[in-house]
């Protein structure tokens, strides 16, 4: 055979087996970094790679197809290493120990949650980046939590749905500019429309955490937050100037720097931080014959494991990161998931399916739940969030022309969908990139990201009451 596509039976085997293998994995394996997901990722792209040979699909073609898919996504694998390198050098440079030392101190465990909802969606609207608001804020947050000894997956939950705001509604972030752009409507003309979905999804979810938190007592006599303060004040300085630095790197990036120079902006102020706040704590480091010298630490720091041993076990796992080499079972599992994308894209099967889908398409209803469908669709088979809004959007402009409906309903409707579920999927480069930086997993926090549910839901609710759905001009 030539360039057949493939029959629709074969072409979702590929995601019904990479969905069996993943739930099986899920059952057996405690890690879902550890290994066992991306080797699922390779079985179901071998798999998918035997169906398009059958149909014509030639290697050339898998191996170009694949190649562009990791190309696209090369700027953020390396945002992901300057993350953990971000986190290592805030850590030592007591940034992150000081918002945990006067979050304990000022916060309530009944105020947290929407606390974390506020402070996120502040963030990442200055910042224009989810991810950053995650790797600062969010870490911090997250420490709080368990000082509180709340459910990790409730405080994540609340961290990821107002990172995700941000991420929607600021002009600055790269996902509102490409969802317009692929629409073919204005920025602000975009983020306008918006509003009408985006703001009952982030009032819903104040409200939920609000009422959660208010039932959420904490268990600060089991983690003993006193016991945590004095840990943090004995080994760091926590110094209200520290908060300079997060303040500045927020700076940085609403003059609109690339966020690989403001990313290492920030790292070096956590480094310059370190050796101006932290020079007792350097000191102890080294007469403990752990390290030789500062710049062994500062180094060790930003590439590698870092831990500050206390005698309070729970502050020994506040006070720890993974540095750029724990970001890399993460890059492992984004590079077998744009793998697997780049074959279903290549062998036919995703053109099979969602040829299927546009069929079914007759009405206003319809034409925007196939929209927020596909968007989810493309971050499970895809794995990258530019593409679940770059392929759909592509894919749809010319038929959402066609139907008269002008395109903010769809650029909208791919924010909805491809931005914001884009954290729920454990193999997702947002997901595995979110699950690791907070320390938690991606099935531990999802049931609780109620502003990334409720957002294609609010979208669908007012497509089916026809309320300010745009139409062309006659």
């Amino acid at each position: 055979m030539k360039n057949k596509t493939p029959p629709l039976i074969l072409a979702v085997a590929p995601m019904l087996v990479l969905t069996t293998l993943l739930f099986i994995n899920y059952q057996y394996f405690n890690d879902a970094l550890g290994g066992a997901n991306q080797t699922a990722l390779i079985i179901a792209a071998m798999i998918c790679g035997v169906i398009g040979f059958l149909y014509g699909t030639t290697w050339h073609d898998f191996r170009e197809k694949i190649t562009h898919t990791i190309h696209t996504t090369l700027e953020p694998i390396l945002i992901l290493f300057l993350i953990g390198a971000l986190s290592g050098s805030w850590m030592i440079s007591g940034v992150i120990p000081m918002m945990i030392y006067y979050g304990v101190e000022i916060m309530h465990p009944s105020f947290l949650l929407v606390a974390a909802v506020l402070i996120c969606s502040l963030v990442s609207v200055a910042t224009g980046s989810s991810w950053t608001t995650v790797a600062t804020v969010g870490i911090a947050i997250i420490g709080v939590g368990n000082a509180f000894g709340l459910n990790q997956g409730l405080v994540a939950g609340a961290v990821i749905s107002g990172a995700y705001f941000g991420d929607k509604m600021s002009p600055l972030s790269d996902t509102t500019n490409l969802a317009s752009a692929v629409a073919g409507t204005d920025l602000f003309t975009h983020i306008k429309y918006m509003v009408y979905t985006t703001g009952p999804a982030w009032i819903l979810t104040v409200i939920i955490f609000l009422i959660i938190g208010i039932f959420q007592s904490g268990d600060s006599a089991v983690t003993g937050t006193d016991s945590i303060k004095e840990a943090i004040a004995e080994h760091f300085n926590t110094t209200p100037l520290l908060m300079l630095i997060p303040v500045l790197l927020i700076i940085i990036i609403v003059r609109k720097t690339p966020a690989i120079p403001a990313m290492l902006a920030g790292i070096l102020l956590g480094v310059v931080s370190a050796l101006v706040f932290q020079r007792d704590l350097l000191d102890e480091m080294i007469h403990s014959g752990e390290f030789e010298n500062y710049y062994q630490i500062i180094l060790q720091s930003i590439f590698g494991e870092m831990s500050i041993s206390t005698s309070v076990s729970a502050v020994d796992k506040l006070l720890s990161s993974g540095g750029m080499t724990g970001m890399l079972n993460t890059v492992f599992l984004i590079l077998s998931a744009l793998v697997f994308g780049g074959t279903m894209e290549a062998s036919g099967c995703l053109k099979r399916i969602t040829d299927a889908m546009i069929a079914g398409v007759k009405n206003r209803v319809s034409l925007v739940g196939f929209t927020l469908l596909s968007g989810v669709m493309f971050n499970i088979t895809t794995c990258d969030q530019y593409l679940s809004i770059v392929i759909p959007g592509k894919m749809l402009q010319k038929l959402y022309k066609e139907k008269g409906y002008k395109p903010e309903v769809l650029s909208r409707a791919l924010e909805d969908s491809a931005t914001v579920t884009s954290p729920l999927v454990p193999w997702n480069s947002c997901g595995a990139t979110q699950s690791k930086v907070l320390g938690v997993s991606t099935f531990t926090y999802l049931p609780f990201c109620f502003f990334n549910f409720l957002s294609p839901i609010v979208n669908l609710v007012i497509t089916v009451f026809n309320y300010k759905i745009k139409r062309l001009d006659k």
